[in-house]
């Protein structure tokens, strides 16, 4: 189970691809415990990024907690490669999967935390009887396959209205936000129930990332 407590996961998709091993050393460096891999596939997204072998390198030399983002079709095939590449917890995508239960299943049985992905227009009721199973959910508030997209402003209520849902069902599920987070409406979207952001070009953008994660946090925070 994952600790209540907010977390920021850079985006390797806004890092330099050509410095990986030392853009996760900084990011341990400045404090980071966490780090958000984007895996796109050309079909689910029309970007490609990284597979199996290039978490399994990056493992070696990275302690982080590597949240790994399956925006991928069929990611059934490829569960176990990815964690036994090194993926400490296995999110995908709703609108992906046929049999999204025997799916979250199999990443509990592999040994990995499990999450689930909803686009910005998907609705909540795709994985409400699923909730007490998950360890997360990730609410999409860009659409999914570029960086640096702005924030859409709708995914405010389906942030709100999971939180309750999630309250209500009894799960432990944590609420993941991911596209146009910043420390300019982090403290809001903490408010509505997410505690779990991923940021992209808002952080690696702004070096150095220690002073970036002190400003997040701090705007996180504010009462």
């Amino acid at each position: 189970m994952i600790e209540n407590k907010i977390i920021l996961s850079p985006s390797l998709l806004s890092s330099d691809f050509g410095r990986l091993a030392e853009e996760l050393a900084a990011l341990e460096e400045a404090g980071l415990e966490w780090v958000h891999w984007d895996v796109m596939d050309g079909r689910f997204v029309p970007n490609i990024t990284f597979g199996p072998p290039v978490v399994k390198a990056l493992r070696k030399h990275s302690k982080l907690f590597f949240d790994v983002h399956l925006m991928i079709q069929e990611p059934d095939r490829y569960l176990a490669e990815f964690i036994d590449a090194g993926a400490d917890l296995l999110c995908v995508h709703a609108e992906a999967v046929t049999h999204l239960e025997r799916c979250v299943a199999e990443i509990r049985r592999l040994g990995a935390q499990c999450a689930v992905a909803l686009n910005p227009h998907t609705p909540l009721c795709m994985l409400e009887h699923l909730l007490p199973e998950l360890d997360m959910v990730l609410i999409m508030s860009v659409n999914p396959g570029f960086g640096g997209q702005s924030f859409l402003p709708f995914t405010k209520d389906k942030i709100r209205r999971l939180a309750q849902m999630i309250q209500e069902s009894g799960s432990n599920a944590r609420i993941q936000v991911d596209g146009g987070v910043s420390p300019e409406n982090i403290k809001e979207l903490a408010d509505l129930g997410a505690t779990i952001f991923v940021s992209g070009s808002a952080f690696f953008g702004h070096p150095p990332y220690a002073e970036r994660l002190a400003t997040f946090m701090t705007a996180a925070s504010i009462a």
